[in-house]
């Protein structure tokens, strides 16, 4: 805004951003080359989220020690833009599905505009352009943006928020979980909720759990108390100075493991690399607190192993170790999930991210059912299964016993 108006060129570009947001092509605008009154801001990142039924734009504010989000409407996010240009930000860069755009104001008021065509976009007739319908939709299921700040502190993304080489495998592995989880809150209700408390055991450097509090509270737009457990008290402490530098209310890390942890009222329950039984400890943990979602990614499998007596004639396959391997893996996991429907949850077992990425690739997902079912069926199939293979204890059978 030159003088109390706006200029031709900038109400131009604040139409194109308002006709790509409507057409679901809008990537993100940014704000950049603030002139206002508060000293420690850089610039505004903005881009269009999903909440619930609505489509918003999420303002992230980047100031030099934190980060604040907002979330408006298209109509106040205009009023808000049409102040802003050219008395407090001269810079303005707009990507759309089809053109980048940028908008520049001069010391001596001039105004620029410079539109070219989005290189990554597809060529003009082709066939596998995205109609705006689709595209609107495709917006949904950008489920990680690069330029989170979350991202940047736990050295996923460098200062130009371009992902780091050696970091690309676990940039995968956040986007792919992050995408389970999304659907998984979508299906079971829990985007409708108010409030969601979130417990991850085995939290480490904390990058899944950064991730799943980042997009509830920015993309689902939902109050998020998440809680990360983890055993080594120098991991606790250096994630919980992250939450703080970034400003992040809703988060916390604590000491201790999933055997000793007391829960309670937990919505979704995540263990990811728990070893041996310890995955047993936190399914046991996530049905008894009565979560909605149970998340779990096991490793290591121990104590079914020894227990097996190869039938007779499986035995020819069973005596190369690497067979009985994978054989106690998956009778371990298979009972798992059984013992999950047996108590009042809709399993599946996939496989979370290739090989390449990670060796522990394996997911369990369980979902509560919102009907009671007559599990009887399924409890003799886990009776038989342990008779066939002379299985004496499950660790996770045990612990529902007790």
């Amino acid at each position: 805004m030159i003088n109390g108006e706006v200029s031709v060129d900038a109400e131009k570009f604040l139409n194109d951003c308002q006709q790509a947001f409507t057409a679901g092509a809008l990537q993100r605008l940014v704000l950049s080359k603030y002139k206002g009154a508060e000293v420690d801001l850089n610039r505004i990142t903005i881009r269009p989220v999903q909440i619930r039924d609505q489509q918003l734009l999420s303002f992230l504010y980047e100031y030099r020690t934190n980060h604040v989000t907002k979330n408006l409407a298209i109509e106040a996010a205009i009023v808000q833009l049409r102040q802003w240009l050219g008395s407090e930000f001269h810079n303005a860069h707009m990507i759309s599905d089809e053109w980048e755009t940028q908008l520049s104001f001069s010391k001596k008021g001039k105004v620029l505009i410079n539109k070219n065509r989005n290189k990554n976009s597809a060529p003009t007739g082709d066939s596998r352009a995205v109609p705006p319908e689709l595209a609107h939709n495709r917006n949904k299921l950008r489920y990680v943006e690069q330029d989170r700040p979350y991202l940047r502190e736990l050295g996923i993304t460098d200062a130009s928020r371009q992902i780091i080489p050696a970091m690309s495998r676990k940039w995968k592995q956040i986007n792919k979980f992050i995408e389970v989880l999304s659907t998984a809150i979508q299906q079971t209700g829990l985007d409708k909720r108010e409030e969601l408390h979130i417990a991850d055991f085995g939290s480490g450097k904390a990058y899944l759990t950064f991730a799943v509090h980042d997009y509830l509270t920015a993309n689902v737009g939902v109050k998020t108390q998440v809680t990360g457990v983890e055993l080594r008290q120098g991991l606790v402490d250096l994630c919980n100075q992250t939450a703080q530098k970034l400003s992040l209310t809703g988060i916390k890390f604590e000491q201790g493991d999933v055997q000793h942890f007391s829960a309670q009222n937990i919505n979704i329950m995540i263990a990811l690399h728990a070893c041996d039984t310890a995955t047993d400890y936190a399914l046991n943990m996530g049905i008894r607190t009565g979560a909605e979602i149970i998340m779990c990614s096991p490793c290591c499998h121990k104590q079914i192993r020894p227990q097996l007596k190869s039938p007779a004639l499986l035995a020819p396959v069973l005596q190369h170790g690497i067979h009985l391997g994978q054989e106690a893996e998956m009778l371990t996991d298979g009972l798992r999930a059984l013992l999950l429907e047996a108590n009042g949850y809709d399993t599946k077992v996939f496989e979370f991210i290739s090989l390449e990425h990670t060796s522990k690739n394996k997911m369990i997902l369980a979902q509560k059912r919102k009907t009671v079912r007559d599990n009887a069926e399924v409890l003799q199939q886990i009776a038989a299964i342990k008779t066939f293979y002379g299985i004496e204890e499950h660790c996770l059978e045990t612990l529902l016993q007790n």
